[in-house]
């Protein structure tokens, strides 16, 4: 047996051989521990008559990180086709950024559309 002494007053007393002792007669089971990643969203733009192109580049850049090249090819997606992709991400993510531009289009008095809808 060994003792530690921990402060003043304590005093630990710990068998050390009882931890290395096992019992023969106990097996593991395999398991599998494997986690699904978790559900993906698209975070989409939709389309319409009123925001600027150049807001919708903007809000590309500075919500969903695309560089200029990127961000325009979306806008013009989203302008031809009616919606575009800004991004697939996890359901909290894709919840706050849809927030976020919502609110920021709303602030700068543009009615631009964002939604998450599942992969």
């Amino acid at each position: 047996m060994q003792t530690l002494k921990i402060g003043r007053r304590l005093t630990f007393t710990d068998d050390i051989s009882m931890a290395t002792k096992h019992r023969d007669d106990t097996a593991l089971a395999p398991g599998k521990t494997a986690l699904a990643p978790p559900p993906v969203y698209k975070v989409v733009l939709l389309n319409d008559d009123y925001t600027p192109m150049d807001f919708v580049v903007h809000i590309l850049q500075q919500f969903f990180g695309k560089n200029q090249e990127q961000a325009t090819q979306i806008m013009l997606r989203v302008h031809t086709e009616g919606r575009g992709i800004c991004g697939l991400y996890p359901a909290d993510i894709a919840a706050t950024k849809v927030t976020q531009v919502i609110s920021y289009a709303r602030q700068h008095q543009h009615p631009l559309q964002c939604m998450m809808e599942e992969d």
